[in-house]
C-alpha cells in the first residue's frame, strides 16, 4: 500500500475503531449503573471526545510507518467501580467491552471482505481495518495496568498482585512508557504470533 494512502486509511480506521472502543466502555459502564462517563461527555460517538494525541494518533502512525503491528489507546474512560453492579466483575465487563468491540469489528469487516470479493484499494482498506482492530484487541487485553486486560485480571487476582497492579497504575502515562519501551520488546513476538493467528482465521494468508 502506498504510504500516503495508508496513513489516510489509518487515520479513518483509527477514528472509527477508537471511538467504538471507548464508546462501549462508557455504554457498558452506564448500563451497569455508573453515569460517570456520561457526565464527562464520553458516552459519545464523536471521535474528538476520545482522542489522545500520542496514543491514538502518533503512536499508531509511527508503528505503521515502521512496518510493525499497529496498536494504540485513547483517553481512559472514567468510571466509578463502586457504583457498578457485580463488583470487580462489573469492572472487568467494562474493561473487556472495548477490546471485544475491536474484535467484533474485525470479524464483521472480515465477513464483508469475503462476501464482496473486493480487490485493489478497497481490499487494502478492509485488510488494514482488520489488522488494526486485531492489534487493538490484543494490545489492550495485555494484563498490564492501565490497559484493559489488567481490569479483567483484577477480578481474579489475589490481593498481593492487586496491590502491585495498583502501584503500577498510579504511574499513569509514565507506566505506559515503561511498558512500551522496556517491556514491550520482550513480548512483541508473542503479540505478533497471536495477531497473525487471528488474522489467518479472519483473512487467510494475510500476515503482519
Amino acid at each position: 500500500m502506498e504510504s500516503a494512502a495508508g496513513i489516510i486509511f489509518l487515520i479513518i480506521i483509527l477514528a472509527i475503531s477508537i471511538t467504538c472502543h471507548e464508546f462501549m466502555h462508557a455504554y457498558v459502564s452506564f448500563m451497569l449503573g455508573d453515569d460517570t462517563a456520561q457526565l464527562h461527555g464520553r458516552l459519545s460517538l464523536n471521535p474528538l471526545a476520545h482522542i489522545d494525541p500520542f496514543g491514538t494518533v502518533l503512536l499508531p502512525i509511527l508503528l505503521f510507518m515502521a512496518g510493525l503491528p499497529v496498536f494504540g489507546a485513547a483517553k481512559p474512560v472514567p468510571f466509578n467501580p463502586s457504583r457498578l453492579r457485580y463488583g470487580e466483575w462489573g469492572s472487568a465487563m467494562v474493561a473487556a467491552s472495548g477490546p471485544l468491540t475491536n474484535l467484533v469489528l474485525a470479524a464483521f469487516i472480515s465477513l464483508w471482505l469475503r462476501l464482496l470479493s473486493v480487490s485493489g484499494i478497497t481490499q487494502d482498506f478492509f485488510e488494514l481495518f482488520i489488522m488494526v482492530n486485531i492489534g487493538f484487541f490484543v494490545f489492550n487485553m495485555i494484563p498490564f495496568p492501565p490497559l484493559d486486560g489488567s481490569r479483567v485480571l483484577y477480578a481474579i487476582a489475589p490481593d498481593g498482585l492487586r496491590r502491585i497492579m495498583m502501584q503500577i497504575e498510579s504511574f499513569g502515562l509514565f507506566g505506559i512508557m515503561i511498558f512500551i519501551f522496556v517491556l514491550f520488546p520482550f513480548i512483541s513476538p508473542v503479540m505478533g504470533s497471536i495477531m497473525n493467528g487471528l488474522l489467518n482465521v479472519l483473512v487467510p494468508g494475510y500476515r503482519v
